[in-house]
């Protein structure tokens, strides 16, 4: 029930259309005190949502979105992925959606669940680090899947999953995005998002994967000169030409694309998405510098093997980098 909500998430939900709201309609529509209303502006402005006060006018939120909506994304999937869907959810607030999905029961091989949060407490990018994303700005998405067997290549999972994301943009008419290894999606040099992949898996047995991708939708100034101190250029779909963006239809678009991946992946492995990373590789030809556990090592980047592993032209001859193993960044 709406009633049952953080007040910070209702109030959100009130000034979600863009419009000017006085405060004492905000605080009848939710049944509180206008003091209590402008503790819900301050909570979101310390979350990171540009809250604009209008003096004896009411607030408003610049570049608002709607809420994230499981009943509206589940209607958006397709018959044929709707039936694999065991749970789905979006909440306002939780430490990190891969870690919720990862505490659950695995359920029947070939089905999934999703979860999604306006807010993340502990959420993760590669190697631990944070993933800044204020409420509704960004998509916070996780979504399980089921194996009935460990696929072949699992190490080359997240490039598939980075093909499944690259093809529902391309569906929503967003063109120009890149794929870095191992696990980014950018825009010219600049981050658009990140995926995450964590596995509990049986020897000889099922596995069950949890797939965490994060997408900037709208960030402000303040969210971005955040990120860029952390040594990440940021750009999101908004600058990339899409107004108001529709998140509860880009996350159907991102489910059925993996879902159907992951189908496509148990049953040819890598090698039905080696084409289109190749195609999609913003890293080939370039200078790197793969910094890794023995030391930095430079070279010419020259593409991936069927294993998905990261090939580097060096002077010492072609070495071979696994995913999760390093970090690359273009060489200055």
């Amino acid at each position: 029930m709406i009633s049952d909500q953080p007040l910070s998430q209702r109030v959100y939900r009130l000034l979600s259309d863009g419009q000017l709201h006085a405060g004492t309609m905000l605080a009848s529509s939710c049944g509180v005190s206008r003091n209590a209303v402008w503790k819900a502006v301050e909570d979101l402005r310390a979350a990171g949502v540009d809250v604009q006060a209008v003096a004896h006018r009411g607030y408003r939120i610049g570049h608002a979105s709607e809420l994230l909506d499981a009943g509206r994304i589940a209607a958006s999937l397709p018959e044929v992925i709707r039936t694999r869907l065991r749970a789905g959810a979006c909440v306002w607030r939780t430490a990190s959606t891969n870690l919720d999905l990862m505490l659950r029961d695995a359920g029947p091989a070939g089905t999934f669940d999703f979860l999604t949060a306006e807010c993340q407490t502990q959420g993760r990018g590669r190697r631990t680090r944070p993933w800044l994303a204020p409420p509704c700005a960004a998509i916070c998405l996780s979504l399980s899947w089921n194996f009935a067997a460990l696929p072949a290549h699992p190490g080359a999972l997240s490039l598939a999953v980075g093909v499944c994301v690259l093809r529902a943009l391309q569906r929503l008419g967003v063109q120009g995005v890149a794929l870095k290894w191992p696990n980014d999606l950018v825009v010219q040099g600049s981050k658009l998002g990140g995926i995450l992949i964590e596995l509990r898996a049986e020897a000889g047995g099922p596995a069950y994967i949890v797939i965490g991708i994060g997408m900037n939708v709208v960030l402000g100034e303040k969210l971005r000169r955040d990120i860029e101190a952390t040594g990440t250029r940021a750009i999101d779909l908004r600058s990339l030409g899409v107004e108001r963006a529709d998140r509860n239809r880009i996350v159907a678009e991102m489910l059925s694309s993996i879902v159907q991946g992951m189908e496509q992946y148990e049953g040819s492995g890598f090698s039905a998405f080696a084409a289109e990373w190749r195609n999609a590789d913003a890293l080939s030809g370039e200078t790197v510098v793969v910094s890794a556990e023995g030391g930095n090592v430079i070279g010419h980047a020259c593409g991936i093997d069927i294993d998905g592993a990261l090939c580097v032209q060096t002077p010492t001859g072609l070495q071979r980098f696994v995913s999760g193993d390093v970090s690359v960044r273009a060489a200055v």
